[in-house]
């Protein structure tokens, strides 16, 4: 058996413009991976494998854990959300979100284009972004043993999609819900892979830490 144990990133920098301002955590972020460290340290630390996307926000995450990366894999990498924004706006006038409630509104939109293939001169379609998730989904499920798997949300949503049989607005309603530091777990059992939990925050939930539930 295989069990896959998926982290969002901390908070990176929310007031970021383009995919490299973002791709960096803010001392909250760091925050919030450490407290996740020191759970899993408190409970259950051990881990087979570790792997992570290549992107700064996902390896300074693993590392503000307290683990060593062992491998490193772009396939992890997250959906190029600004690029997506400017597409859609560009083709289809609808415009970036200015508060919460309207991304909640928004963020489906650009999926359902993107997944139509409505959105032209992206950096990679939508059948792309999940054919290399679920292809280094299938080469880990055949290893054996506990593996943690740190990413983005995007990719956290894709895997749940592959593992629940979502159709594209139900795979976005939950990349919106996917906090920052978040746990997903997944078990491969019987050739199908089976959630066992999904977006927990064990680590936030003391009433001191309200304010470091984040998902943006």
């Amino acid at each position: 058996m295989t069990e896959l144990i998926l982290v969002r990133h901390g908070q990176a920098n929310s007031h970021a413009t383009d995919e490299a301002e973002y791709d960096r955590l803010s001392h909250l972020g760091v925050q919030q991976a450490e407290w996740l460290g020191a759970h899993l340290a408190q409970t259950n630390p051990h881990f087979d494998h570790v792997i992570t996307g290549t992107l700064n926000r996902q390896i300074g995450t693993a590392r503000a854990m307290g683990y060593q990366i062992a491998e490193q894999d772009p396939r992890l990498d997250e959906l190029s959300y600004f690029a997506l924004a400017r597409a859609i706006e560009a083709q289809h006038g609808i415009p970036a979100p200015s508060d919460a409630t309207e991304f909640a509104r928004y963020l489906p939109q650009v999926i359902e284009h993107w997944a139509r293939g409505d959105l032209a001169d992206v950096p990679e379609t939508f059948e792309h972004f999940t054919m290399r998730i679920t292809g280094l989904l299938d080469e880990i499920c055949q290893r054996n043993g506990r593996i943690l798997i740190v990413t983005s949300g995007g990719v956290i949503g894709t895997v749940m999609r592959q593992a629940l049989g979502l159709d594209i607005p139900g795979m976005a309603k939950v990349m919106l819900q996917v906090m920052n530091s978040s746990l997903h777990r997944l078990e491969h059992v019987h050739d199908m892979l089976m959630v066992g939990t999904f977006n927990a925050t064990p680590h936030l939930d003391a009433p001191d830490r309200a304010h470091a539930r984040t998902f943006i």
